[in-house]
């Protein structure tokens, strides 16, 4: 994964992630990066300062750091009525990109995250289903998971 800072045609400045830079040129070829604030899809990289690493850097790196206990993940948001337009055409499109660029892997989907956790399989982008309870004994063995809303394709 690559981070990138991005700016709209309007100067806004947002981030995002991308499996790669062919990635991000991909899909700011086909309008799916977005402007979070106005909706602009005429996005571009911006400069953004590089990590360098000095002497200093590299000594705090070395010295042992207290783990600080991450915050309680925010409960969820039932949201009620309908989902604006905007929103759902944006889901519709995070879908598409998720279905071309990760593998559907099913009801497998922790059993398959877990032996990428191991190193016992390489990591690659997945999605599948997964039950409430199994996703927290993910999380809790350091697995990154996300549950995203799977809305209809656009083109159904």
């Amino acid at each position: 994964m690559i981070h990138y800072q991005l700016q709209c045609g309007q100067d806004h400045e947002f981030d995002g992630w991308f499996k790669d830079s062919a990635g991000f040129d991909k899909q700011a070829k086909r309008g799916l990066v977005e402007c979070p604030v106005c909706g602009d899809t005429k996005v571009r990289r911006a400069l953004m300062a590089p990590a360098v690493a000095t002497r200093e850097t590299r000594r705090r790196v070395e010295e042992p750091v207290a783990e600080v206990p991450a915050a309680p993940p925010a409960p969820p948001v039932n949201m009620t009525g309908p989902v604006p337009a905007q929103v759902f055409a944006l889901l519709q499109r995070m879908r598409a990109e998720v279905e071309k660029s990760c593998d559907y892997v099913g009801p497998q989907f922790a059993e398959e995250a877990r032996k990428m956790h191991r190193g016992d399989i390489d990591p690659r982008g997945i999605y599948g289903e997964t039950t409430k309870d199994e996703a927290e004994a993910l999380a809790e063995e350091g697995i990154d998971v996300a549950a995203i809303p799977w809305v209809p394709r656009a083109d159904s």
